[in-house]
C-alpha cells in the first residue's frame, strides 16, 4: 500500500505519503487564496522526499470537506485526475474526521467537537464520541447559536470564537499525515471510505441573478 492523502478544504494545503505502516513525507502550508498554486508543487516535495515517482502511488486519499467551494474543489479535482492517470482507486474522508484523528493527543478519550472556520460568521462542525468516531454529522451554523455543553473543541473555528468553544485546542487545521493514518487504518480494518464527492453543505456564492434582462436581439 503507498496512500497519496490530500487536502484542500481548509486555509492548509497539506499532502502525505503512506506506505500502510507510517507516514513517510508530508507538507502542509498555510494559505487560503493559493490552494491551486500549491498543491502540486507540494505532491512532488512529498514524493521527493521519499524517493519514489507518482506512478508508486497505489491509492489516493482526499479530504471532502465540508469547506468552501473554490478550495475544496482543487483537491478534490485533483484526486481525480491522479486517480484516472494511474488507474488506481480515490478514496474519500470528512475533513473534520481528519482533524479528529490528529486531535487524539489534544484531547482525552472523551466527546469533544470538531470545527473549522465557514467563514460568514459561521463554522463547520460535528461531535465526536472520541477521536476516530463521529457523532453528528457535519453542519454549518453560527457559533452563536450552537450549544457544545462546554466540551473540548480543536479546529480553527473553534479558536475564532472562544465564546462558544471555551475549551478550544490545537491542532488548528487538518493534515493530510492524518488523514491517511486514518484512512489506512480503516481499509485495513475492511471498511469501505467514503466516495470522493464535496460536502458544501451550503451553495456557493456566484449564482446567476435572478430575472435579469435578456440583451440579445431576438
Amino acid at each position: 500500500m503507498l496512500l497519496l492523502a490530500l487536502d484542500t478544504a481548509t486555509p492548509a494545503v497539506t499532502v502525505a505519503l503512506h506506505d500502510g505502516a507510517s507516514v513517510i513525507a508530508a507538507s502542509s502550508q498555510v494559505d487560503a487564496r493559493r490552494h491551486g498554486e500549491l498543491l502540486l508543487p507540494a505532491v512532488d516535495r512529498v514524493l521527493a522526499e521519499a524517493g519514489l515517482r507518482l506512478d508508486a502511488v497505489t491509492g489516493i486519499v482526499v479530504g471532502v470537506g465540508p469547506g468552501p467551494y473554490t478550495g475544496l474543489r482543487v483537491g478534490l479535482m485533483t484526486a481525480d485526475t491522479f486517480g484516472l492517470a494511474l488507474g488506481i482507486p480515490v478514496h474519500g474522508l470528512c475533513t473534520l474526521d481528519g482533524l479528529a484523528y490528529a486531535a487524539e493527543g489534544s484531547v482525552a478519550d472523551g466527546p469533544f467537537v470538531v470545527a473549522t472556520d465557514a467563514r460568514r460568521k459561521e463554522v463547520y462542525w460535528a461531535r465526536y464520541a472520541d477521536s476516530r468516531t463521529r457523532v453528528t454529522e457535519p453542519a454549518v451554523d453560527r457559533p452563536g447559536e450552537l450549544d457544545i455543553g462546554g466540551l473540548p473543541a480543536v479546529g480553527a473555528g473553534a479558536l475564532l470564537y472562544p465564546d462558544t468553544f471555551p475549551d478550544a485546542r490545537e491542532p488548528e487545521h487538518v493534515s493530510a499525515a492524518a488523514l491517511a493514518s486514518l484512512a489506512a487504518e480503516r481499509l485495513a480494518a475492511g471498511e469501505e471510505l467514503e466516495a470522493p464527492r464535496p460536502l458544501y453543505l451550503r451553495r456557493p456564492d456566484a449564482q446567476v441573478p435572478k430575472n435579469y434582462k435578456v440583451v440579445t436581439p431576438k
